[in-house]
């Protein structure tokens, strides 16, 4: 297996598994999905270190196939003190990317830390650990569901961007236009760096609804209303969500994007379908 990166820039999130069978299911869709050379893997991770060892983990299991795997590392909920440790344990494990979010606070749990937005993680992280890290942020072309308006996060936006990230992943969304239009605004700000979209495949109507409705993802009432045409025809969702979503890639590669992020719910059969279909 060439362990080359593909030329577009294609990656592809996981989550940590909490089974023995879910790890051993993760390690065949980590196979199927080196096999297109991806720049980088991305673990996601808990607020507040919740799943901090089994993000750790599960990136020491992924990186044996070669490929650089990135930990989300989020500060809310953190104190520096915990930050500065598990920056140290990620550099002596060999890991040299994160993903650096403001991440969100569970309910139940206390003060927010020492840190309270993305950008003084970013900062933080700098000034712990200079040049060592390439560090990715998160882009909202739909607006961040908590921020006050457009403007506000577009601005939060750069501010994350200046800080000392190299480059952007951006929630997922179904209208190119959107994203087209946020990296705009973006680069009128003075933001330079690659800004990434994130793919999210479908394959069930349920869940993405639930996903997008919690984090500000819209879907399209014309795609909401032919997914919820389909009912339980799992066959016929798949089928649909892999031409829609094969049709928004080549849109947003077509006009410039500088890769996809996929977003697999450690399932690689949606990611791969849509890839041959855009000839990746």
């Amino acid at each position: 297996m060439s362990t080359q990166e593909h030329p577009l820039g294609i990656s592809f999130e996981f989550f940590p598994p909490n089974t023995d069978a879910g790890r051993d299911k993760l390690m065949g869709v980590r196979d199927a999905l080196a096999e297109r050379r991806p720049r980088f893997f991305s673990v996601t991770y808990g607020a507040g270190g919740s799943t901090q060892d089994r993000t750790l983990h599960t990136v020491q299991a992924v990186r044996q196939s070669g490929i650089t795997t990135a930990p989300h590392m989020s500060c809310i909920g953190s104190e520096k003190a915990r930050l500065r440790d598990l920056l140290t344990r990620y550099r002596e494990a060999g890991i040299d990317r994160l993903v650096a979010l403001r991440g969100d606070l569970p309910s139940g749990m206390g003060g927010i830390g020492e840190l309270r937005y993305a950008n003084e993680l970013v900062e933080f992280i700098r000034a712990e650990t200079g040049d060592h890290f390439e560090i990715a942020v998160a882009a909202y072309p739909e607006s961040h569901p908590q921020a006050p308006s457009f403007e506000k996060d577009l601005e939060n936006f750069a501010r994350k961007m200046k800080a000392g990230a190299d480059f952007a992943v951006t929630q997922y969304f179904f209208s190119a236009e959107a994203y087209f239009h946020f990296v705009e605004r973006a680069r009128a700000l003075g933001v330079e760096a690659p800004i990434v979209p994130g793919i999210m495949p479908i394959t069930n109507y349920t869940k993405l609804a639930r996903f997008s409705d919690a984090c500000g993802a819209e879907i399209p009432r014309w795609i909401r209303k032919q997914l919820e045409a389909y009912g339980d025809d799992s066959e016929a969702i798949a089928d649909f969500g892999e031409e829609v979503v094969s049709r928004l890639c080549q849109r947003l590669l077509d006009g410039g994007a500088p890769g996809l992020h996929f977003y697999t719910l450690n399932q690689a059969k949606p990611t791969l379908r849509v890839l041959d279909n855009i000839g990746c």
